[in-house]
């Protein structure tokens, strides 16, 4: 609330005072909104209540959030899968390049006999020819398997023993993961401050609550007034002179008449 209230200020030394009658008493206020969308499941608060910080005023439902949560959790558990699938499928293009080189070798080395028995005439040029073809597709298969073992690694970050927590997949998963959570756990509008609340009535289950995110403004929240008070007044610097910190002042505010607060 805002009040006017006077201020005499005395003075220890001299038995002097000042005072001033253009003060106002003022205090926290916040309208708590959430910064998720949702629809209001119910409202743990009325106007004029007294709340500690982290009390609940209002919750969203928590549905929604839920499915999202479960589905994000899912596809966290799917790229675990993914990355043991990716390390097992390098390992088999490992292998399979292994067994491929030496293939490649043994038909290279059948092509140089050949084409030494070519020469004397010893062999048929269609067995050159056809021998050169078999060298020719072994080289073009180990070269695939190497490109395939070359792209399995890129998804592991060069390391083929990678945990999958650290793969990126994983961590961009995973951040979606903590989004999801957050705002599950924003579904649940806790007191930012001890206070008393103030604006609630607009605020009924059913009502749609915009995240402030999604727009200029939140189209519901409640009021919160703190509970530490504070005067703000204008005085005269030439008053202030002999004023100091922790001198005693009085103060009477106009909305209680005849009451005084040291």
């Amino acid at each position: 609330g805002v009040q006017t209230c006077a201020l005499p200020i005395f003075y220890l030394m001299g038995g002097r005072y000042i005072s001033a009658d253009d003060a106002y008493v003022h205090a926290n206020k916040l309208m708590v909104s959430t910064d998720v969308s949702g629809m209001v499941e119910s409202v743990k608060v009325h106007e004029g209540q007294t709340v500690k910080a982290g009390d609940i005023l209002f919750t969203l439902d928590p549905k929604p959030f839920q499915i999202a949560l479960e589905n994000a959790q899912a596809n966290l558990a799917s790229t675990v899968q993914d990355v043991e699938s990716t390390r097992a499928a390098y390992r088999s293009a490992v292998a399979q390049i292994n067994a491929q080189q030496a293939m490649a070798r043994m038909n290279s080395q059948t092509y140089a006999r050949y084409e030494a028995l070519a020469k004397q005439n010893a062999i048929a040029a269609m067995q050159v020819d056809t021998q050169r073809a078999a060298m020719l597709n072994a080289d073009a298969m180990t070269a695939s398997l190497r490109q395939q073992a070359a792209t399995q690694l890129a998804k592991l970050n060069g390391d083929p023993n990678l945990p999958a927590e650290k793969a990126p997949a994983y961590l961009k998963a995973k951040a979606a993961v903590d989004e999801a959570q957050r705002q599950l756990d924003h579904a649940v509008v806790r007191a930012p401050f001890s206070g008393t609340v103030g604006e609630v009535d607009s605020l009924q289950p059913g009502t749609l609550v915009i995240s402030a995110m999604s727009a200029f403004t939140t189209t519901s929240a409640v009021g919160l007034i703190g509970n530490k008070l504070w005067i703000s007044a204008d005085m005269k610097e030439t008053d202030l002179t002999h004023v100091r910190d922790g001198a005693p002042v009085d103060i009477r505010i106009d909305t209680y008449p005849g009451c005084k607060w040291d």
